[in-house]
């Protein structure tokens, strides 16, 4: 199982560069990273079948994190993050 992830800035329509993301397994990090200039963090971690959360850490006035647990099986997961200052949306990607 492996999982990437990307941060939209919804506001500005744009990527998010340079927002920290941490997966965690448990409580144990697993894995973490920065987006890079596309908003994008192709290889945040890999594991097997579980539950897993996913924290962002966004450039907004309101949100000071966005976590969220997830089941996952096998295979390759997007996850990826729509920001702006007062709201956030998710949803599994391809």
């Amino acid at each position: 199982m492996t999982i990437s992830t990307h941060v939209l800035d919804t506001e500005r329509g744009c990527p998010a560069a340079g927002v920290r993301v941490e997966l965690y397994r448990g409580r144990v990090l697993v894995g973490s990273g920065e987006t890079d200039a596309e908003g994008r963090i192709r290889d945040l971690g890999e594991g097997g079948p579980g539950t897993y959360r996913i924290v962002f850490f966004p450039p907004s006035p309101f949100f000071r994190r966005v976590e969220l647990e997830v089941e996952l099986d096998d295979g390759h997961y997007h996850i990826p993050l729509l920001v702006s200052s007062y709201a956030c949306a998710t949803y599994r990607g391809s």
